[in-house]
């Protein structure tokens, strides 16, 4: 008998509860906010972890681009090493912060570098980018 008493407080306590927090009539729940997406991931390889873009390509960072505020590579640098581009309205998201280009456009940097990809990358997981000068290297996290 004592048993049957304690589950049925628990029950009508727990009904209780579930009715007390309904929305049944009241305001609508508030929108859920989805958290803001990383525009880039790491992967492990062979030499080490590495940044990729969502697409799996490799992301690279110039040495010449030292403030963390700008991007060194504009105009026909463009043509051989792509900013990662954000969008105008992208906020910065953990380790990555958004910078302004010199044409008015939004790139996503990484520890405030600057990330590109190379058009010498054809396929997730190359890394062609880095034969073509010292001065870019593969972004890696413990940059």
């Amino acid at each position: 008998m004592f048993r049957f008493l304690i589950a049925a407080a628990a029950i009508t306590l727990s009904t209780g509860h579930a009715l007390a927090t309904s929305h049944g009539g009241g305001e609508p729940p508030p929108p859920k906010v989805e958290a803001p997406t990383a525009p880039a991931k790491v992967i492990l390889t062979k030499q080490g972890p590495k940044l990729v873009d969502l697409n799996g390509m490799t992301l690279y960072t110039y040495e010449r681009d030292t403030t963390g505020k700008t991007s060194s590579c504009n105009g026909k640098c463009t043509e051989s090493w792509v900013p990662l581009a954000a969008t105008p309205d992208a906020r910065a998201v953990g380790d990555f912060t958004v910078i302004n280009r010199d044409d008015g456009s939004k790139m996503w940097a990484y520890r405030y570098r600057p990330l590109y990809t190379s058009p010498a990358d054809k396929a997730p997981g190359d890394v062609n980018g880095t034969a073509v000068t010292l001065q870019w290297r593969v972004a890696r996290p413990e940059n």
